[in-house]
């Protein structure tokens, strides 16, 4: 399962940008053609998040859906795996989104120390 691994990154990333801070809220961006399970990403969190900065926060996972554009006829449409055909009958779509796996925000408590 290497979503363990992405997932270890994810909060390593994380813990090397709040410093000291406690995060309230992590949003990961997962495309749905990049080969990782959301779910396995957020069962995964929870157990790599224990007793750090992170434990505790919620993961927001925003799933993007998968795009292509026909290599024949130029047009844009949605795919779920990479190896959907156009309907012009044309095989082998470029990839143009859905393979994104990305940070895209963390949010952290506010402290009120020195004030």
């Amino acid at each position: 399962m290497h979503e363990l691994g992405i997932t270890q990154s994810i909060v390593a990333a994380c813990c090397e940008r709040c410093g000291t801070a406690r995060v309230s809220r992590v949003t990961v961006e997962i495309g749905r053609l990049c080969a990782v399970m959301p779910d396995a990403v957020r069962f995964c969190f929870d157990v790599c998040a224990r007793g750090i900065a992170l434990e505790g926060a919620e993961l927001q996972i925003i799933d993007l859906p998968g795009r292509g554009r026909c290599r024949d006829c130029g047009r844009e449409m949605d795919m779920d795996d990479l190896l959907a055909c156009c309907d012009c009958g044309a095989f082998g779509l470029e990839c143009i989104g859905g393979q994104e796996l990305r940070i895209r925000s963390m949010e952290v408590f506010e402290t009120t120390e020195g004030l």
